[in-house]
């Protein structure tokens, strides 16, 4: 898995990996994207048509639903996987692929 922001650099990921003999689909290759920005979860159906399943990178997606930097002492209390917002988005992230039939790994916390 990788992390991709926008659906023109999915394309350009999955034409690469094209270009150097690793076609997705061909010999059961199966190619996932990380699903750990905001972008990925509210964008899930878009970037559902390209990729092959995700994974939830629920450390980097809490940092970023939050806004508050992980690797802070001084913000360390507040930084919570449990937080409604974060929550809510992997549950957003969660149904979007199921609704395409895609399968869904979490890492992290």
């Amino acid at each position: 898995p990788f992390p991709i922001f926008a659906l023109s650099v999915g394309r350009k990921v999955i034409q690469t990996l094209a270009e150097n003999g690793l076609r997705q689909g061909e010999n059961d290759l199966k190619i996932w994207a990380m699903c750990e920005i905001p972008a990925n979860v509210l964008a899930v159906d878009e970037f559902a048509k390209f990729f092959d399943g995700f994974s939830i990178g629920s450390n980097d997606l809490t940092q970023l639903v939050l806004g508050i930097d992980r690797d802070s002492a001084e913000l360390s209390d507040i930084f919570d996987e449990d937080n409604i917002a974060v929550k809510r988005a992997i549950k957003q992230a969660l149904e979007g692929a199921h609704e395409f039939g895609l399968p869904v790994g979490l890492c992290g916390q």
